[in-house]
């Protein structure tokens, strides 16, 4: 007969007390926390009180009650509180994880196959309801010191990444969370520190869209299907030139939406004014291409050959930007519909592609993206 409850109770103290010491050895914030001989007691009673409940409720085939996720919270309040970072914390919520895992396999022996399985299954749905119920508590104790701003920039990331608390913590933070979001990415960059601030203040205070920067990379929430000049504040601010790509999908479950905005926004061109929002349907070939490093080196190949110019690559941009439309193109070049003639032969002798024919606007279409979008 299993007695596997029973060994993990008896071990209850031990296991608390390891735990404790690997955040404490792996994380140098938790480490400085726990220097403090009341928080390291908060810590290891945390660490107790949990294990109880879950033996507790496992042998009774009981969830979490709402008193006890209100001390999980609690416990992830005084962690934010203490200045505790948001990495960090992601961190610590897998080693105490990993833990009790470890702690089951260790405990378990040969006849402890049901009582194990009936954990693991209880620990799946349970253990997301403790780890949001902290996560909430958390970002609760870090409005203390994390102005709003970088609340607001910490949700974005957060629903970016998928994780759930950060909806549930919308309301805190004055967020109303819309059933789909298009994110919005621009490139720029070199762009300081003090101007990024801006842009995020700005269009937070403008608009309320949470916003945020990874690197070059300015990226909106913007409820789809809501117009909005972010785009042209984002300009006027920057004053340089940037790519922007967009692209939608629900709140719930955004980081894929997020990976194609960032991808579409790598094959457009940079512009000090974009007159569109790019999406993957206005660059469907680029994206393509992108994907397959032997036809990237073959249109790279046709854009060597187009420098032998002259201006070869903003001739076939106005001709295309133009439907083909000989006298606009030329106007748009400020040159005679005869030295536009000129240029496309000299395309078609460079390339061997003939720039109006179907087969030449895929082909140089796509490669003159592809020039301009890298400079």
């Amino acid at each position: 007969m299993s007695d596997l409850l029973g060994l993990l109770r008896k071990r209850i103290s031990t296991n608390a007390k390891r735990v404790v010491e690997v955040c404490s050895n792996d994380l140098p914030d938790y480490a400085a926390a726990a220097a403090d001989p009341r928080e390291y007691a908060g810590m290891l009673d945390f660490a107790v009180f949990i294990r109880h409940r879950t033996i507790d409720l496992v042998a009774g085939n009981e969830p979490l009650t709402d008193d006890d996720l209100a001390v999980v919270a609690a416990t992830g309040e005084r962690r934010g509180e203490t200045g505790m970072s948001r990495t960090v914390l992601r961190r610590v919520l897998t080693v105490h994880a990993s833990a009790t895992l470890n702690e089951i396999q260790e405990a378990a022996g040969p006849h402890d196959l049901p009582v194990t399985m009936q954990m693991l299954g209880w620990l799946g749905p349970q253990g997301a309801a403790a780890q949001q119920a902290y996560t909430l508590g958390f970002l609760k104790g870090q409005q203390h010191f994390l102005p709003l701003i970088g609340q607001v920039r910490q949700f974005t990331e957060m629903v970016l990444a998928d994780e759930p608390a950060a909806l549930a913590n919308a309301r805190n933070l004055g967020i109303t969370v819309p059933d789909t979001y298009q994110v919005i990415v621009a490139r720029t960059p070199g762009v300081d520190p003090e101007t990024a601030d801006e842009v995020v203040h700005t269009v937070w205070h403008r608009y309320s869209v949470p916003a945020t920067w990874y690197g070059d990379e300015f990226v909106a929430l913007v409820p789809a299907g809501h117009p909005t000049s972010l785009i042209s504040d984002f300009a006027e601010i920057i004053a340089r030139p940037f790519s922007v790509g967009a692209a939608t999908g629900p709140a719930s479950a955004l980081a894929e939406a997020f990976a194609l905005a960032r991808r579409v926004s790598r094959v457009t061109r940079a512009e000090t004014q974009p007159d569109h929002l790019y999406t993957a349907v206005d660059v469907f070939m680029e994206l393509g291409a992108a994907e397959l490093p032997e036809i990237d080196r073959w249109l790279h190949d046709l854009a060597r050959r187009l420098a032998g110019g002259p201006d070869l690559v903003s001739t076939l941009d106005a001709y295309y930007r133009h439907d083909l439309n000989r006298s606009r193109a030329a106007v748009a070049l400020c040159i005679h519909p005869r030295s536009l003639d000129y240029r496309l032969q000299r395309v078609h002798e460079l390339t061997g592609v003939a720039p109006a024919t179907t087969h030449g606007i895929r082909i140089l279409s796509t490669v003159v993206s592809r020039v301009l979008a890298h400079g």
